[in-house]
């Protein structure tokens, strides 16, 4: 073979196949065939215009899961026929970040799917160094390895410790991910979310207890919640500004806010009661190696599951077609993950 189709994002809300040429393996890289890719709200925001630090044209995907098919040279301690998943974010390994250790946050990252092609074609070639084995994994559970990890990450930025008053806001992939770890270190935890649907969700996956924020008892019985008092810690996964602007209200004194969710905007909050609470606010950018490694190690446990957060399956050879509809304007899907034949 020596082409392949891939799905190629032009420009906003225009989705194309083409026909590209298979990758061979640059030194030090393998090439692997998708097995599954999970759609994220990465690939979704990137639809529609609305993903920040991005480009057009692009392949997007960086849930991979795949096989080895080919192996560059100066790689060691792979095969062909492994099963791998990717840790899609390429860092300079230079700047000040990365020498720090947050390679997630490099000053040069370039992010699979999103500052470069992605998985949304039939063959990838990546850094070897970027992959990692999963041959004990069903496939659709291995491209959800990446969106546990970007939750892995907000947890340890928010240092949940055992009984932990957590509210995490935002029942979409990253969210639940957070509740799910977290509740798995320890932590009580509180999910909020407008989405009766969600909730429910949550409730029958997770159980943990939900609430929600419109609801005009929100504060009281977040309150009765949390031994009377508001959240010691808040993750916000939205990326709506309306709910990252509220989330200082949530908050006790001395409280902490970690923003995992991301949107194209500024945010703004009342300067005296950020003060006043002495509060600590962080954002959680991508994850590392500890992440990744973390999310594994729940897996094998059984405290972390697909079926936390996987709700809809799709065929690569007819999504362009049905991604408006059944990604974009699905108000049933929580996560997606796309096979290859």
């Amino acid at each position: 073979m020596t082409t392949m189709k891939t799905l190629v994002c032009e420009q906003p809300t225009k989705l194309v196949y083409q026909q590209r040429p298979v990758p061979l393996p640059a030194d030090q890289e393998a090439v692997i065939k998708i097995i599954t890719v999970g759609i994220c709200g990465t690939d979704i925001h990137a639809w529609s215009g609305h993903q920040p630090f991005f480009s057009y044209p692009r392949v997007l995907g960086h849930e991979i899961c795949g096989e080895i098919v080919s192996i560059g040279n100066n790689v060691s301690g792979w095969r062909v026929g492994q099963r791998v998943t990717v840790m899609p974010y390429l860092s300079c390994r230079r700047c000040g970040a990365c020498q720090s250790g947050k390679t997630n946050c490099c000053e040069n990252i370039s992010v699979i799917g999103v500052h470069q092609d992605g998985g949304f074609c039939e063959f990838l070639s990546v850094p070897a160094s970027n992959l990692l084995a999963v041959d004990d994994l069903p496939p659709e559970t291995a491209a959800l390895i990446e969106p546990f990890a970007i939750s892995a990450h907000a947890v340890r930025r928010a240092a949940i410790a055992p009984d932990d008053h957590l509210l995490v806001v935002g029942a979409g992939p990253i969210g639940l991910g957070v509740a799910a770890i977290a509740c798995a270190d320890g932590a009580q935890v509180v999910v909020a979310d407008t989405s009766a649907e969600r909730r429910a969700h949550v409730e029958k996956a997770l159980g943990l207890p939900t609430l929600n924020p419109a609801d005009e008892q929100f504060d009281a019985t977040l309150r009765d919640r949390f031994s009377g008092m508001l959240a010691a810690k808040v993750i916000d996964a939205t990326g709506n500004p309306h709910a990252m602007n509220n989330s200082l209200n949530l908050i006790r004194h001395g409280g902490s806010i970690v923003f995992v969710g991301l949107f194209k905007g500024d945010i703004q909050f009342s300067d005296p009661e950020f003060h006043k609470k002495e509060t600590t606010l962080m954002g959680s950018r991508n994850a590392t190696q500890e992440d990744f490694a973390k999310v594994g190690r729940l897996m094998a446990a059984g405290k972390i599951t697909a079926q936390m957060m996987l709700s809809h399956h799709f065929d690569f050879d007819t999504l362009a077609e049905h991604y408006e509809q059944q990604v974009i304007n699905n108000k049933q899907l929580i996560k997606g993950v796309i096979h290859f034949n």
